[in-house]
Parts: C-alpha cells; structure tokens; sequence
C-alpha cells in the first residue's frame, strides 16, 4: 500500500455566489486524509461541513489552495483522468430522493452511475442485483421507481448506488439527519459493515458527535469556515483543546449522545460501534 496520502488539501479556500455577491465560505482548510481512516466533519448549521464535502467531489470550484487525490492535483488535472478520479470519490448526499430521478427505475439509475455513456440495464443487471443485495434491497428494486420506497431504502439505494463503481472513497454528507432513530442505526451499522468489508476510506459529515465518536478514527471541527480542531478521536473528546469544541462536547451533561440538531437516543446510535471498543470521555 502507497505512503501516499489518498486525500490532502492544502490551504483551500471555497466561494459561493457570484460577482460582487460572492462570500468565502471555507479559509485555509488543510487536511490529510489516510487509506482506509474514517474521517468525522462536525460543526453546527453553516460551519462548511456540507461545502467541504461537495468541493472534495468536484460540486463546488476551488478558489485558492489545491485538493490532491492520490497524487494527482484535481484544479490541473487533464479531464480524461479526472473523469476517472471523480468515479474514485462517490458522494452520498442528505437528501437521496431530490437526487434520484423520479423517472427513471432504481435499475436504469444504477447503470447510469455505471457507464453514464452507455447506461444498459441488461448488460449491469448482475452488477446491480449484487449492489442492491449488499445494503438488504431485493432483486425486485430494480425495476421500481423512487417514489415507492421508504426514507430508509432511499437512503441504501445512494449507498448502493455509491458502491456500485467500486470506490476508494466515500463522502457521506448528514445522511440520516432527515431519518427516525432506528433506521439512523440501521443506515449507520450498514455503513460501517461496507466500509470494513470494502476497505472503504471514508469522510462522514454529521451533526450527531455520539455518531461520530462510535463510527470514526479522526475528528474534524469546522466552525465558520475554518478548522479550529483536528485529531484521533480519543484524543479530541477526551481532551478538547478549542473552546469551541469543548462548548460542543460539554452541551449535553453527563457525556449523552449530543447532536446540534436534534436529540437523539444513545442506545440506538451506539450499536453502530462494528466492535471498536473506545474509552468513554467523562
């Protein structure tokens, strides 16, 4: 396996808007994100988690600074090979039914993620069938359409859709923050068991830091725009050295399950532990 960094952004800098109404929404964000780590965004409603995300799969221009995917400089690479690079860095978003074209079935949906060119669900059916399988959706998926599946299953079927390219990695942005507390669990033991079983490297973006503490090795806090701490994860809840982050880790007495957003139930999101045993802070 490479030495090499998988991912490394150095100094990035992200606008939004245009012209005259443009504002800077990251500043000098720096990151190094190893083979096979997962790495936990956290930060409250604004912070950047979401831009960050989108800006590592290609959604948002970088205005300063440089994001290298396994040595290759994405702002300068030439677009055959980063083609091939976006297909390597597959983005599960929040919301996977505004994602999901209601006009078309599941089936035709993943064959497109396959060869966007000459999408075939004849030829992938075996391929999507097996995708499917991987995140406990049956071969009858294929050929039904968004609209009759549950939040739930919308949100395996971003995930099958993801895995079915065979990536290195995966950035999934709040994707349970729109589900209820048991499927937040089932999605969240899912997502743990494929990244084990596929030796995934892995950028999760969340409100929930019980979620974070259970299912990741490091820690990224943004807050407005900008890294104000990083680290294991062990290290970080245990001993926040950010006054920011020790404000969010001490929000909720006793060390309960803390989410910016919303309450959520600790006993639910901590079967998503796939047998990391960690230290729990006091």
């Amino acid at each position: 396996m490479s030495d090499t960094p998988l991912l490394s952004i150095s100094d990035l800098a992200v606008d939004l808007g245009h012209g005259i109404r443009s504002t800077r929404v990251l500043h000098g964000v720096d990151l190094v994100v190893d083979r096979g780590r997962t790495i936990g965004i956290v930060g409250e409603s604004g912070s950047g988690k979401s831009t960050l995300a989108k800006t590592i799969v290609g959604l948002h221009r970088v205005a300063t600074g440089s994001v290298v995917f396994d040595g290759i400089e994405l702002a300068s690479a030439p677009r055959a090979v980063l083609g091939s690079v976006r297909r390597r860095v597959q983005y599960i978003p929040q919301d996977p039914f505004s994602s999901l074209d209601p006009r078309r079935t599941i089936g035709q949906t993943l064959a497109e993620a396959i060869d966007p060119r000459g999408a075939s669900l004849r030829r992938h059916r075996a391929r999507i069938v097996e995708a499917l399988a991987s995140v406990a959706l049956g071969p009858d998926a294929v050929d039904r359409y968004p609209h009759e599946f549950s939040g739930g299953q919308r949100q395996r079927i971003a995930i099958a859709r993801a895995l079915v390219v065979d990536p290195d990695v995966i950035v999934a942005d709040e994707i349970t923050s729109a589900l209820d507390v048991s499927t937040q669990a089932e999605i969240l033991q899912l997502l743990g068991r494929l990244r084990d079983d596929h030796g995934l490297t892995m950028l999760f973006i969340s409100h929930n830091l019980a979620v974070v503490e259970e299912l990741c090795d490091e820690v990224v806090v943004l807050l407005h725009g900008r890294i104000v701490e990083q680290g294991p994860i062990e290290e970080v809840f245990a001993d926040p050295r950010d006054d920011y982050t020790r404000r969010l880790l001490e929000s909720v007495p006793g060390g309960a399950a803390f989410d910016i957003s919303a309450p959520v139930v600790t006993a639910a999101v901590r079967t998503v532990a796939v047998g990391r045993k960690r230290p729990r802070r006091r």
